[in-house]
């Protein structure tokens, strides 16, 4: 995106006369006492905390000297202050910190200095990774502090020497391919210290040769297993338990809260500081994992890894084949009750409708009866091999969770924590305060037991042990009010601080919303979204990116563009969500330079594409989420109970949320321009659009094609170019 001149025609004034200038985002903060000191706290004051912090992120301070590049912000300066001053207190702190504010080295300067024990979670895997290669070290080095880091990812990340070992014997694999890379793992856990796949760039991370090569918490043998000393996963968890920094992502941690099986059982007494970066997906995360889970996919290998240690350890004791065969059919029958592919469908919805309701409790009953004859030869050769032993605990597992789901009952306390941590609750509460839904796809069928509040079971995870634990994300708040997000996680409102971004977006960008548009739920809607879409492409010159709400949306409009603009006779690239990984279509966007790319849900977040190769962001509906999603539906009919609006207290602040993060896709530094169109004209014409776009950044507003056509060919004009920050600076536009 070419730099903004100084002035000139294009500063252009807004259009959206009925829309006045979006209010300053807040900058109060309020943190209350709470809780001892945590053990690593500074023994000083807050005043020489704060006069060493000032030090640290002046502008000739410790890290301008240490770091090219690096640029002092003041909202970087305060949220460091604010970290600090949680970690001495062992208190909770949310903080929204704006693209550009730099909030990584933020609470990286305080957790190193005086954080004692840290765990800082993470988004995604990548997340983790930049983190553990690039920030971390980067900031250490420039405090010189003796800190030690590690880097702890879940298991299936991990090269498994048995199971690798097995596939080798095995030898039967779906394509030359897979045992093309299954040698190239077999060289490779010869060669590596960590056994990490992320370092064997050679065979793609959704290869499914994976699945062979590493273990679960099921099939894994434990000590049992005749590589136990040499284990990788072993050997992260141990190099994580004697670290001072431990980098884990959101689902290694909550998978532990239920599962305890990541290594984080032994992490989390001795922390004295937690951070969330990325943290907007913490209450879909936890709800995730503190629900329940039960598919056809789990039986069908239950069934497949019983008939191999059978036939390994026990040939001639049973029939295996035979014994798996009746399991295996009615798993396979289940996903047959349901006649259409990725619908998810509340049980009530299931048992109002005749036609689905009496061929599904049919197979659910068989599947039972199957799951429990199973379990029961099971049981009768299990002392044969240790192997036999896990089968048996799986399915018995599998059988279990199927009652619970069907009797609505509340399964098996999990493990006790680590004593000082309190004590453990079940992952799923009993009763009125779960939903019982379906999901069904093209190859397997889930069964879902999920909370519709997260907020008691993770306020009892937080309990204990004072420590400090610190929320960040660039989108957890609407206008600054954090009420929504708080209530998810059972977290104090007040406790929070929100940071504007230092970019000057009135200037940088443009909002546009165009007129004459159908309603969003028109079946003509996408078409008029491309048509709408088409002078802007032109006028940018591809650069694009079409976010969509559907994927149904993301198809039909790359169907469109491509006809379209062969009728025009633009030859732009087009990239479409699905062709590839999110990352080789994020690379290849970068580097054509021109490109327009369509996606759904993944691209509007976590997405960080700088410079030319990106001015225009488009969205084509507001993100609310659809109203008949099972949980959603229960979650909505409790507050209506309660007297209150589900669309104002739920559906819209998370709606504000999805949208903050998707038009955060287009300004990504100080020198980036472009526009970011929203074609759903709600956001004008409803009284709540208000709302909605007061929470987005300040740009400059409009509806006028005209204007938005102009503004985008000003930025392809000779001289208007502009390069990507100097690697020094890559901590300026995060989220």
């Amino acid at each position: 995106m070419p730099p903004a001149p100084s002035g000139g025609p294009y500063n252009i004034p807004p259009a959206l006369s009925d829309l006045p200038d979006s209010p300053e985002p807040s900058e109060a903060v309020s943190l209350t006492d709470a809780g001892s000191p945590a053990p690593a706290a500074p023994a000083d004051d807050g005043a020489s905390r704060g006069a060493e912090l000032a030090t640290i992120f002046a502008d000739t301070g410790t890290l301008a000297q240490a770091i090219p590049g690096y640029r002092p912000r003041a909202s970087q300066h305060k949220m460091a202050e604010a970290v600090a001053d949680a970690i001495a207190q062992s208190d909770s702190v949310i903080v929204e910190a704006g693209t550009g504010t730099g909030k990584t080295y933020a609470y990286l300067v305080p957790a190193m200095l005086w954080g004692g024990k840290v765990i800082l979670s993470t988004g995604t895997k990548n997340l983790q990774d930049q983190l553990f290669l690039r920030d971390i070290p980067t900031v250490r080095h420039a405090l010189n502090v003796p800190v030690s880091v590690a880097l702890l990812k879940g298991r299936a990340n991990y090269v498994c020497h048995y199971h690798l070992e097995r596939a080798q014997a095995n030898g039967r694999l779906a394509s030359r391919q897979d045992a093309a890379w299954l040698r190239d793992i077999g060289r490779f856990i010869k060669e590596t210290s960590t056994g990490d796949k992320a370092e064997l760039a050679s065979v793609p991370e959704n290869a499914p040769v994976w699945q062979m090569v590493t273990s679960t918490r099921d099939n894994c043998l434990g000590s049992e297993c005749p590589h136990y000393k040499e284990c990788f996963v072993m050997r992260a968890r141990k190099e994580a338990q004697q670290a001072d920094v431990v980098v884990v992502n959101h689902h290694l941690f909550f998978a532990d809260v239920v599962l305890r099986d990541t290594g984080m059982a032994e992490l989390l007494p001795a922390a004295n500081t937690v951070i969330f970066d990325e943290a907007h997906q913490l209450p879909e995360t936890a709800t995730l994992f503190f629900g329940e889970t039960l598919s056809t996919s789990q039986l069908l290998e239950i069934a497949r890894d019983t008939v191999a240690e059978g036939l390994s350890h026990a040939r001639d004791a049973v029939d295996w084949v035979a014994l798996a065969a009746p399991l295996e059919r009615a798993a396979r029958d289940l996903r047959l009750a349901f006649s259409k592919d990725n619908a998810r469908l509340a049980l009530g919805q299931i048992e109002a409708d005749r036609r689905i309701a009496e061929p599904f409790n049919e197979t659910l009953d068989a599947l039972d009866e199957a799951l429990s004859d199973f379990v029961e030869m099971l049981e009768s050769q299990a002392e044969r091999a240790e192997s036999l032993q896990q089968c048996h605990r799986r399915a018995l597992e599998l059988a279990n969770k199927l009652a619970a789901w069907r009797a609505e009952a509340a399964p098996a306390p999990a493990p006790q924590q680590a004593e000082g941590e309190g004590e453990a609750a079940p992952a799923v509460p009993a009763g009125p305060e779960t939903v019982r839904w379906v999901e069904v796809f093209s190859h397997t069928v889930q069964l879902h037991r999920t909370p519709l509040s997260i907020a008691p079971i993770f306020t009892r995870q937080r309990d204990g042990q004072p420590r400090a634990w610190v929320f960040t994300s660039a989108t957890l708040s609407v206008k600054g009010n954090f009420t929504h997000y708080a209530a998810q996680l059972g977290l104090d409102k007040d406790r929070s601080l929100t940071l504007p971004s230092p970019f000057d977006y009135a200037r940088q960008g443009l909002l546009y919303v165009p007129r004459d548009m159908p309603q969003p739920q028109s079946p003509q809607f996408t078409d008029a979204v491309v048509q709408a879409a088409l002078p802007l492409i032109e006028a940018a010159g591809g650069r694009t990116f079409l976010l969509c709400t559907t994927l149904r949306a993301v198809q039909r409009a790359s169907d469109l563009l491509y006809d379209a603009f062969a009728e025009r006779g633009l030859n732009l690239p087009l990239l479409v969500q699905g062709q590839a990984s999110r990352t080789e279509l994020l690379d290849r966007f970068r580097e054509l330079g021109n490109a327009v790319l369509v996606g759904s849900q993944s691209f509007w977040e976590g997405v960080d594409v700088r410079g030319e190769a990106l001015s225009l962001v488009i969205i084509d509906k507001l993100p609310f989420a659809p109203p008949d999603d099972p949980v959603l539906a229960a979650r909505m009919e409790v507050l209506q109970k309660k007297g209150l609006s589900p669309f104002a207290v739920h559906q819209l602040p998370h709606a504000v949320i999805t949208l903050k993060q998707g038009a955060g896709r287009l300004i990504r530094s100080e020198s980036d321009r472009g526009v970011l169109a929203i074609f759903d004209t709600r956001l004008v014409e409803k009284p709540y659009g208000r709302q909605i776009w007061q929470s987005l950044p300040p740009f400059t507003r409009t509806r006028e094609a005209a204007t938005v056509v102009r503004f985008l060919e000003s930025l392809r004009g000779p001289g208007k170019g502009s390069e990507a920050e100097p690697a020094g600076a890559g901590d300026a536009a995060e989220d």
